[in-house]
């Protein structure tokens, strides 16, 4: 039996909340008795082969009792996989006595793992606020760890960050990549999405939710794509429609190149990321294991243009699967979307690349697999 404890889940969006869902849905597939214990309002679909707990509530101390008192009723001891982003957990990315709620637990016999998808905060100059959550969140960590019987990490990076936080205290820390979410779509609706949007021109997409990091590269890329190329761009997910207003506004000759899609259900996404002839995924710490808006254009086979930084795996300039330019090298990156569209055969091939690299190492067989495999 495996418990999966989520800081948000469907039908609130996210990234954590879709890959929660995924995991769930493949772990009760395989053979697997899964239960998501998740916030207030998250609920599971009929079909649904798991139970989904809102029993989280707001993650106060109240809601913790009420969710220890049913977990109680289950069989000891307790697998509790828990998703690790601490932002999400409420008291502005300091909810330290849910860390304390898990180390009694563990105490107490459950079985602590912890799935980091973000560590925590960096110390910036964001001034004193972000430089004490920075500290709060330290303290976090360190309560986790030592709550924690195993530590899977979404990128590498990431158990470099958290090991010097264990204290010396033996621990095994696993890989594991987040694989897109997205399924393929049918090959008609992608045909009228391309047509919907733009005729016979070609399309350059890109995937996200348009945060202040990732909209500042895109202010610069988009304008240098298109002078470049006779390219509609698509913009695709929810924060879409506001990037687009603010983009043309600077930019007013770019209106008609411009589509924005809002909000999409998974097949929408899936059906307009396979309507793009490439795909641009700027991102201001570089293309990791974690960027599943990347992943998503290998699992649907679309060629990916993204950017190199601090954390990079070795692996995707190695496996040539992307097109990879430094962060901030705006027209490299520009001419690397201009030659895939001038070439179909370099689309094909690294389309093939792409799709082979990602169901070797990321498709979420291989993260359910070592879910499932003993500790």
């Amino acid at each position: 039996m495996i418990h999966l404890l989520t800081p948000e889940y469907p039908p609130q969006r996210g990234g954590v909340a879709h890959y929660t869902q995924q995991i769930a849905r493949e772990l009760a597939r395989a053979g697997e008795d899964v239960h998501v214990w998740c916030p207030a309002g998250g609920t599971g679909e009929r079909a649904d082969a798991f139970t989904v707990h809102p029993e989280l509530g707001h993650f106060r101390r109240r809601d913790l009792a009420r969710a220890s008192h049913l977990l109680d009723a289950f069989p000891a001891p307790r697998r509790l996989l828990v998703q690790w982003v601490p932002h999400g957990y409420g008291f502005r990315a300091m909810n330290v006595a849910f860390c304390w709620w898990l180390r009694k637990r563990a105490a107490a016999g459950d079985a602590v793992e912890i799935m980091v998808h973000e560590p925590f905060l960096g110390f910036g100059e964001r001034g004193l606020r972000q430089n004490s959550a920075a500290v709060v969140q330290r303290v976090m960590t360190i309560i986790l760890l030592r709550a924690a019987r195993r530590v899977w990490v979404a990128i590498p990076a990431w158990e470099r960050l958290w090991k010097p936080y264990a204290f010396g205290k033996r621990l095994h820390f696993t890989w594991l990549p987040v694989p897109s979410s997205l399924k393929m779509a049918e090959k008609a609706t992608v045909l009228a999405v391309r047509a919907r949007v733009a005729g016979s021109a070609p399309i350059v997409g890109h995937l996200g939710t348009y945060g202040s990091h990732i909209a500042t590269l895109l202010d610069d890329a988009i304008p240098a794509i298109t002078a470049r190329a006779p390219a509609h761009f698509l913009l695709i997910g929810a924060g879409s429609d506001e990037f687009r207003s603010r983009l043309v506004a600077r930019h007013p000759g770019l209106t008609g190149h411009v589509t924005a899609t809002g909000a999409l259900d998974h097949e929408g996404l899936a059906a307009h990321v396979a309507a793009c002839d490439v795909l641009v995924q700027p991102y201001a710490d570089g293309i990791s294991s974690r960027r599943t808006t990347a992943m998503a254009g290998l699992a649907l086979g679309v060629p990916v243009v993204t950017t190199r930084g601090r954390l990079t795996e070795p692996f995707w300039a190695s496996s040539g699967s992307v097109r990879l330019s430094d962060v901030g090298q705006t027209q490299e990156l520009a001419e690397q979307v201009v030659g895939l569209l001038a070439s179909s055969c370099e689309r094909e091939q690294l389309v093939e690349i792409g799709s082979v690299f990602y169901d070797r190492y990321f498709d979420v067989r291989h993260t359910i697999a070592a879910l499932r495999s003993p500790s």
